[in-house]
């Protein structure tokens, strides 16, 4: 007996929320260029064009999904000077869909980097007439999903120089003796803060599990415990520990450390000891 042929998956990741029937058109493009895709919608509330957001969700996000075609739409320059592109990546030969914005690259560079990239924004497999401010339903959509029924890349734009992507630039935390400089990434419904660094780093500045630390913002200090889940502190208390995708953040048990650091992205903060 033969073997079933593998089902293609599509990742979808976007900023359109789910008020209006921006993913489910966009479902319905990709239904009917390739039915037998598997859609695996990952996040919908990334902050509206907030493009650090959603590649730090997608770089998160893609070590748990399955190879496949991983369509990323988060495009405030939509209809403008930038481009629309699909590339493929050094592990497992994944293949990422969107703007040329930074979106994708963040994801590309934790997968091997990216090895092969086209133009799509003319592919012969976009909609037309071809909308100026959906591009989601018009090209991403419809590129993805031939991606998903075998098309090659190469058949599906103009092939463009891997260095010539857009990157993202982001903070990068460093240790300066036993002091841990980091910044704020992002925050997420809890209040919960990601920071740009890592246990590892915090470990290098000389800090470990079950510390009292001291975390400093803009000049005003606020005691904290470095530990590994939020019950290892009093309700209210700032705690430190290595988050879901791996890196350090800060929680305040059952409130909101964003709200208490007042803090907001890019914001630095200083970690010592006591």
């Amino acid at each position: 007996m033969s073997a079933e042929p593998a089902v293609p998956v599509i990742t979808f990741l976007s900023d359109y929320g789910q008020c209006d029937e921006f993913v489910g058109v966009c479902h319905a493009v990709i239904a009917r260029r390739c039915p037998r895709a598997r859609i695996i919608d990952l996040v919908h509330g990334v902050p509206r064009h907030d493009i650090r957001a959603g590649a730090l969700a997608l770089r998160a996000a893609l070590p748990y999904a399955p190879p496949g075609v991983h369509l990323a739409v988060v495009d405030p320059g939509v209809g403008g000077e930038r481009r629309a592109v699909a590339l493929r990546v050094a592990q497992d030969e994944r293949i990422l869909v969107g703007p040329d914005n930074g979106l994708l690259t963040v994801a590309a560079e934790a997968l091997g980097g990216v090895v092969e990239a086209v133009d799509i924004g003319d592919s012969p497999e976009c909609l037309r007439p071809l909308s100026a401010t959906f591009h989601g339903r018009d090209v991403f959509a419809p590129v993805a999903a031939a991606l998903a029924d075998g098309v090659a890349l190469a058949a599906l734009g103009v092939p463009i120089a891997p260095d010539s992507l857009e990157e993202l630039p982001l903070p990068r935390a460093h240790r300066h003796g036993d002091t841990l400089i980091a910044h704020v990434l992002g925050t997420d419904v809890y209040g919960n803060v990601a920071l740009d660094a890592t246990p590892e780093l915090a470990a290098a500045a000389g800090l470990k599990a079950g510390d009292t630390l001291v975390v400093e913002v803009a000049g005003r200090a606020t005691p904290a415990r470095l530990g590994w889940t939020f019950t290892d502190v009093a309700p209210g208390a700032l705690l430190a520990y290595r988050d879901a995708r791996g890196a350090l953040a800060l929680s305040v048990n059952g409130g909101s450390a964003a709200a208490q650091l007042g803090v907001q992205p890019d914001d630095e903060l200083i970690l010592r000891g006591r």
